[in-house]
């Protein structure tokens, strides 16, 4: 089949790997134009791009998709099917229509569970033993098309959002190709999702990552995992700073108030609505990340202090 990939790192870039190895090597590849990154605000290239040129496939790397000129590349590519791997972008009625196999999407969950942009983050944050990745039919609506493929996997109980994005990204590898051979075979069955267990999630920002000291420990817990490393998990310090958290564990309840920090063993401890939180691994402002009892004996911090107040401005 003449395939057109469409895809954005971390995500799309080990089902590339995988495609430019299998049978249905992409003819070209569509990712997001090379944007300021960094303190330098320097162009860095994006890893899907570098990666298409390297295996000598055409770039196409449009401002949006409505952009006339990539329009009428891709018409002239006259792809049978375009796959698409978190690209970012929704893709109108025109496009939709252009390869002759349609579009199919790898999606970061079990659909229908977690339809939307951060489907990893919320598994995580609901306590899901499982997950997954589907390979879906693209429609008008969100994440709504027909699945003609998945695959399931175990959540591990300490995996972070970080980890599972690039296990998911790999099992979305194989889920593509696996699906691609059934739709070149014409075995492929598309089956409609199940209305009744739609959940959604929605695209993250850094605000998703504050915590709030009242509720459960267990729930700080899977927020602090979903969140790393973006948009990390923080809390306050008293004087207004942001402490990110890298790796914290579940204890029983220490005394205290919730936010409140003691020692455990050398360890800082904070006081949960229910239960507490061991500090394992912190980011203090402008340093690296780093054990917490280090962290705290060189700050020279004292116990009975509060996390989670007022950030500076």
């Amino acid at each position: 089949m003449r395939l057109v990939f469409c895809g954005s790192p971390p995500f799309a870039t080990a089902i590339l790997e995988r495609l430019i190895e299998g049978p249905h090597r992409p003819v070209a590849v569509v990712t997001q134009p090379t944007r300021a990154a960094g303190r330098g605000r320097g162009h860095k290239p994006s890893p899907v791009a570098e990666l298409a040129k390297g295996a000598q496939i055409e770039v196409l790397a449009p401002d949006s998709l409505k952009d006339e000129a990539f329009r009428s590349r891709l018409a002239e590519i006259a792809p049978d099917l375009a796959l698409v791997a978190s690209y970012g972008e929704l893709i109108d009625r025109q496009l939709l229509a252009v390869p002759k196999l349609g579009w199919i999407n790898v999606h970061g969950s079990l659909l229908p569970r977690w339809r939307g942009a951060s489907p990893v983050q919320a598994a995580i944050l609901a306590g899901d033993a499982t997950t997954g990745v589907s390979i879906q039919r693209v429609v008008r609506r969100l994440d709504a098309g027909d699945v003609c493929h998945a695959i399931e996997t175990p959540i591990g109980e300490r995996e972070t959002g970080g980890e599972l994005t690039e296990r998911l990204s790999d099992l979305g590898a194989r889920a593509a190709v696996e699906a691609l051979e059934l739709i070149a075979a014409g075995a492929a069955e598309f089956v409609p999702q199940d209305r009744q267990q739609i959940t959604k999630c929605s695209k993250l920002t850094k605000a998703d990552g504050r915590l709030d000291w009242a509720l459960p420990a267990i729930e700080l817990e899977r927020r602090v995992r979903a969140m790393t490393p973006w948009p990390g998990a923080t809390t306050t310090l008293p004087g207004g700073e942001a402490l990110k958290l890298a790796q914290v564990g579940i204890r029983e309840s220490i005394e205290g108030a919730p936010g409140e920090v003691r020692l455990v063993d050398g360890q800082p401890q904070v006081r949960a609505g229910e239960g507490s939180l061991a500090l394992e691994r912190v980011q203090p402002p402008g340093k690296r990340v780093m054990d917490a009892g280090d962290w705290w004996r060189g700050a020279r911090l004292e116990e009975g202090l509060l996390l989670g107040g007022e950030v500076q401005t």
